[in-house]
């Protein structure tokens, strides 16, 4: 881009990691709506907080209420919607924090994109792999039965696809694994990383 520079600014990774006490990396969950993703990456964030461990989280309807309220549905809006969180997780980043994103990310090639924005090297995969019935039977904001009658185009998992990722860092079936031995699944991964 011309008339475009880069600033370079003084305070390095390796410092802010020294203030912080830990490496700044992004826990990105995936999976359909209902599959648990918010719940988990809730208490992931509640976790790290309590550990005085500097992290925020970014969930996708309360992006889109904000900077992604230009988007709808559509597979290039899906993808432009993911590379911005991308971005800003990877500002997140750069200041030093764990960010935590909630994201359903359906294609594969779209999260491809998200990790090669971020970096593979501080990029954790949390595939929350419920199945699509018990997503449907949970349904707590009722968009599957919308989905199911028609009234909501492109939704994933009945009119538009989900691909579930190929090497996920972590893979949680919430059917089958309680929220606790989750959390702590999951936690011990980060730590290690951390």
């Amino acid at each position: 881009m011309s008339n475009i520079f880069k600033q370079h600014f003084e305070i390095t990774q390796e410092e802010r990691k020294e203030r912080n006490g830990h490496k700044a990396f992004v826990v990105w969950f995936t999976g359909l709506s209902g599959s648990g993703k918010s719940t988990l990456a809730d208490a992931i964030e509640y976790k790290l907080f309590m550990d005085n461990v500097s992290c925020f989280s970014l969930d996708g309807d309360n992006v889109r209420f904000g900077l992604n309220q230009d988007l709808g549905f559509s597979a290039q809006d899906r993808k432009e919607n993911l590379r911005r969180i991308a971005e800003v997780a990877k500002l997140m980043n750069n200041a030093g924090l764990i960010c935590i994103a909630s994201f359903i990310s359906p294609l594969e090639s779209d999260r491809d994109l998200v990790r090669q924005i971020i970096g593979q090297d501080r990029f954790v995969e949390v595939f929350v792999d419920t199945p699509l019935e018990e997503c449907e039977r949970r349904d707590v904001k009722g968009l599957y039965a919308k989905a199911r009658r028609g009234e909501i185009d492109n939704f994933t998992g009945i009119s538009a696809p989900y691909e579930p990722p190929i090497a996920p860092d972590i893979q949680i079936d919430t059917t089958k694994t309680s929220l606790e031995k989750s959390v702590d699944r999951i936690y011990t991964f980060i730590k290690e990383k951390m």
